[in-house]
């Protein structure tokens, strides 16, 4: 009895460790500080890339299970040159296998200025590391203000909806990825002198350990609007 008991406890410690390995290959994002990623951007109608953002792993704290990951994400033109000083910087943590991040790198529609100051509040994005398809996801909304010395451009969005709704493997310019899609609609506010709000459906495709490889954002009859692809990992 205690030589089966002994057994069945080491096949316990063992199916615990593997899902504890399996969780931790589910980070959806870079874990390695200097790892670098670069986006190209597309416009509706355009077939030519219209901007590219850069972004860059600096520092990793802690465990598997407990881990925070800095970053830098830089807008670039189209000659991948900085459009702005002031690269925009955020945060990654990763508590109880669930993965929190804000959504600066994935705004679509980032303004292609330069900028003296930018602010990002709001309530982060969370993924789970054991993500499966049909498993719905928080909602979440970033509002990001641009001060570009004699402006400030200020502008909102909104994620509901979110669902995970299938593993595929998905080819960009960087390669090919086994993904994990993630759809949601996404409201949009640009505040100006007439406030506007545009409402969309997006999908987000997310490969662990690197974050998202592809994000389209569609239009009212479901058609690209905007697109972002993983064009290289260094």
């Amino acid at each position: 009895m205690k030589t089966w008991f002994r057994i069945g406890l080491g096949m316990a410690v063992l199916m615990l460790a593997s899902v504890v390995e399996i969780y931790a290959q589910n980070i959806f994002f870079p874990t390695k500080e200097g790892t670098v990623l670069v986006y190209q951007f597309k416009k509706k109608g355009r077939d030519k890339v219209t901007h590219y953002s850069r972004l860059t792993i600096k520092n990793v704290k802690g465990t598997e299970t407990g881990k925070s990951i800095s970053y830098v994400t830089e807008i670039l033109n189209i000659n991948r040159n900085p459009l702005s000083e002031t690269p925009v910087t955020g945060e990654v943590t990763v508590k109880n296998d669930v993965i929190t991040m804000d959504m600066s790198h994935l705004l679509l529609n980032m303004p292609l200025a330069k900028a003296t100051k930018v602010e990002i509040t709001g309530i982060r994005m969370e993924l789970p590391a054991n993500l499966q398809p049909g498993q719905s996801i928080k909602d979440s909304n970033m509002t990001i203000i641009v001060d570009m010395g004699i402006s400030t451009m200020k502008t909102s969005c909104v994620s509901t909806g979110g669902k995970c709704e299938a593993i595929e493997d998905v080819t960009v310019s960087a390669g090919t990825f086994k993904c994990y899609k993630i759809t949601q609609t996404v409201a949009t506010t640009i505040y100006a002198i007439l406030n506007s709000t545009t409402s969309s459906r997006s999908a987000i495709w997310y490969a662990p350990g690197i974050g998202t490889v592809k994000n389209e954002q569609y239009d009212d009859k479901g058609k690209v609007e905007r697109s972002m692809e993983l064009a290289e990992v260094n």
